[in-house]
């Protein structure tokens, strides 16, 4: 299939680069920091620089909208593609209804939808991830555009799933706990070990097995431990004590500790 690209940033990277490796075709880059355009087509195949939106006389049948959420409308807005094109955006919390409205507003030509969320944590400038263990979230407008997005899933990866905007939303909102919040605390505590002169590498066997468990685990409730989880309540106070001069840090703490302790 031939595909272009709206947007340059982290999921484009490695995206596109799995697209083609599965044996597609990418037509065109745009972004608009044009060097990030220019750095993506310089790991890819073939690909041109589109200088704007203006897609009219592309090949492409696909175009991925890679971009933040906040520029999907003023994308749109200005976005010109062939009749008949798909186009899908990868946000984990878009509705697919949200985009099927800004093409009826905005688009000259008819034009499918879908949706096509990768579900993974991505940076831009490292090895492209292997896709085939990476969970893809396919939603489409109509059937015939469904099987083709399933299809071009499963050229990808070994995990496709039907999810509606409903559930996706939920999945990211999970994602957010799981990945984002967990590395702000893995920042956290890089932060406390720096500032005493310690070595964060002395977390890190530490961070693996906590992961590890929670993986294994039926729930990872079910291997909760340390001071909030035993209910001890001198080595609560003593945490608290040190946090004291870092409010921030201190709310957090006891916020996290009472998470813990009301789940018992």
């Amino acid at each position: 299939m031939k595909l272009s690209f709206i947007g340059a940033g982290n999921l484009a990277w490695h995206l596109a680069m799995a697209f083609e490796n599965a044996g597609n075709f990418i037509c065109e880059v745009y972004s608009r920091d044009e060097k990030n355009a220019r750095r993506l087509i310089s790991m890819l195949y073939d690909a041109r620089l589109n200088p704007d939106l203006n897609f009219a006389e592309s090949e492409s049948e696909l175009f991925v909208l890679a971009i933040p959420d906040d520029a999907i409308e003023e994308v749109t807005a200005q976005l010109v593609l062939p009749e008949n094109a798909l186009v899908v955006h990868t946000s984990g919390s878009k509705s697919l209804e949200s985009l099927r409205q800004l093409m009826d507003i905005y688009s000259d030509v008819p034009v499918r939808t879908g949706v096509f969320y990768p579900l993974q944590t991505f940076s831009k400038g490292i090895n492209p991830l292997p896709f085939e263990t990476i969970p893809l979230c396919i939603e489409a407008s109509d059937k015939s555009t469904e099987k083709l997005l399933i299809a071009l899933g499963q050229e990808l990866s070994q995990i496709v799933y039907l999810v509606n905007s409903h559930e996706r939303k939920v999945l990211h909102i999970a994602a957010v706990f799981a990945c984002n919040f967990t590395n702000y605390l893995f920042g956290i505590a890089k932060d406390l070990t720096d500032s005493e002169n310690l070595e964060f590498d002395l977390l890190k066997p530490l961070i693996e097995e906590t992961v590890q468990k929670a993986l294994d685990a039926r729930h990872p409730a079910e291997v909760q431990t340390g001071p909030a989880r035993r209910g001890d309540v001198t080595t609560l106070s003593l945490h608290r004590a040190y946090l004291s001069d870092k409010p921030e840090l201190l709310h957090l703490y006891r916020m996290l500790s009472e998470g813990i302790q009301t789940r018992r």
